[in-house]
């Protein structure tokens, strides 16, 4: 579904990616991993448009996705849940909810049901301001937001961060039914190491902006990917 072909990422004079690789395929979820600093979030700045890549090209679906905005990509099926969470805090949930619908292709009015399935505590939090939820919470409305979108292409950025572990179980629960449901990819920032391994297809692991591991779940030792991410 994504083809990121040899991309590389400037910040002004410094070089962040070298030459990534990576094939995405729908209904599967690929996790980025590293220690902090090693272009992870840049990454996924690219894929969302909000960074140029500097060389190379991204594809989704075989049409260039590279040379489109940010604002253009959503509509084209890309949802973002940053690090940070980033929701609205002055808006109501269902206000930031409601923001996904204007790019939706079927042009619906109301936010899908599908949302309320997923994460129950929004629908009673309807008419509560979102700077007022807990982290947890407002973690679920980030990632309710993009779903909004119906999107074909997810991508988390460090969803657990910060957050109590049962609403971690339940992000992991989510994430792996949008994976069942096989026609949306995923693309996951995670600093848990077994909340990674257990959700991921693929892996690909960054050392300084550049590829030091790549390889679907199957094919690495638990022992290997371990070693590769550890500090």
């Amino acid at each position: 579904m994504i083809r990121i072909n040899q991309v590389d990422q400037r910040y002004g004079g410094t070089q962040i990616l070298w030459g990534l690789n990576l094939d995405i395929a729908e209904g599967s979820c690929t996790c980025i991993m590293g220690r902090n600093g090693v272009g992870k979030t840049t990454l996924l700045k690219t894929l969302m448009g909000l960074l140029p890549i500097s060389a190379g090209e991204i594809l989704l679906q075989g049409q260039a996705l590279h040379t489109q905005t940010a604002e253009q990509r959503a509509p084209l099926g890309i949802g973002y849940v940053p690090q940070g969470r980033e929701i609205f805090p002055l808006l109501t949930v269902e206000e930031n909810l409601r923001l996904g619908l204007p790019v939706r292709t079927d042009k619906a009015k109301d936010i899908p049901d599908k949302i309320f399935e997923l994460f129950p505590v929004l629908h009673d939090m309807l008419a509560r301001r979102g700077g007022d939820l807990s982290g947890g919470q407002q973690q679920q409305l980030a990632i309710g937001r993009a779903l909004v979108i119906d999107p074909k292409v997810l991508i988390l950025d460090e969803p657990n961060e910060g957050i109590q572990p049962n609403i971690i179980q339940q992000i992991g629960r989510v994430i792996a039914q949008l994976r069942a449901r096989g026609d949306m990819a995923i693309v996951l920032v995670e600093q848990y190491f077994d909340f990674a391994r257990e959700l991921g297809d693929q892996f690909l692991v960054l050392e300084r902006g550049a590829e030091k591991l790549r390889g679907r779940a199957d094919e690495i030792e638990r022992d290997v990917l371990l070693a590769a991410v550890s500090v």
